[in-house]
């Protein structure tokens, strides 16, 4: 099984869920975004967001790719080009941190670590570009995918409670401490491997 993380752009943006890519949740505050839902522009919208944060900012979102169909995204930015970010009751966002927007894996394919995979992803990029850490605003009474990432998965993949809310906690993720772990196992894989002899090379007849 082949997989692939792929940065966001224009040019895969119709490889998002439907629903996902006319969704300005985030990329619109609350009144805009309401107006673009009734002016029928949120696709618009969000490909024009897209557009902006690329050329001012730079990579925002990871596309994965299994066997070359997608089955999966993640979205991310500083707080400043995120305008709903503000309206929670346990903003702002650090700033030092990039805030993790939203992320989803297709049904069929949760379950694989896809998830844990995408966040180191987002890691290592953020961390070339000399970033501390992600945060996230959590929805702690999660029931189905929605444009929120439930706090109970934020914690599992490494993420700690920075201000506690009973609906919508901020989690913090220190991207040192993720990259240390992904050296650590990739160490560990090294030397277990360096272990395994290697087959005697065939010598020519």
């Amino acid at each position: 099984m082949g997989r692939r993380l792929v940065p966001l752009t224009l040019d895969n943006l119709q490889d998002l869920p439907k629903r996902c890519r006319a969704c300005v949740f985030w990329e619109l505050d609350p009144v805009s975004g309401e107006a673009a839902v009734k002016a029928g522009t949120p696709a618009l919208e969000k490909e024009a967001w897209i557009s902006a944060v690329l050329l001012d900012w730079g990579s925002c979102g990871r596309v994965v790719y299994v066997d070359d169909v997608p089955v999966g995204f993640v979205l991310y930015a500083p707080p400043a080009y995120v305008p709903r970010s503000t309206a929670f009751p346990t903003s702002p966002v650090s700033p030092d941190a990039v805030q993790l927007m939203t992320a989803f894996v297709m049904p069929g394919y949760q379950g694989q670590g896809l998830g844990r995979v995408m966040v180191q992803t987002v890691a290592k990029d953020l961390l070339r570009r000399g970033f501390k850490a992600i945060e996230a605003f959590g929805d702690a009474r999660w029931k189905e995918p929605a444009c929120m990432l439930p706090a109970d998965h934020l914690l599992a993949v490494g993420f700690k409670t920075v201000r506690h809310h009973p609906t919508h906690p901020r989690l913090r993720l220190e991207l040192r401490s993720t990259l240390s772990w992904k050296e650590d196992v990739e160490m560990a894989l090294d030397r277990l491997l360096g272990a395994v002899q290697k087959e005697p090379a065939l010598r020519p007849l």
